[in-house]
């Protein structure tokens, strides 16, 4: 007899993408670490960065937005983990 497979094993999360609308292209700003109240709400409730597709950033952003988290965490602005 063959070995069961299961049909949801491996599979990705089939999330809706989220478009393009950056907030710091239309506002023309860069992310700063030293608001921290406002980049926060581009983490997960586990201190994650969230990813592109969710966040609806640009990449030049994305890319600034995820050096001024860790400039946050560094001066523990930010946690690095979120509260268990």
């Amino acid at each position: 007899m063959p070995p069961k497979k299961s049909k949801r094993r491996n599979q990705p999360l089939k999330l809706k993408p989220v478009a393009v609308n950056c907030p710091f292209c239309k506002e023309a700003k860069d992310p700063d670490y030293k608001k921290y109240t406002e980049i926060a709400r581009y983490l997960t409730e586990r201190a994650k960065i969230m990813p592109k597709s969710r966040t609806g950033l640009c990449a030049k952003h994305q890319r600034r937005l995820a050096i001024s988290i860790k400039r946050a965490r560094h001066l523990a602005l930010l946690p690095f983990t979120g509260s268990l």
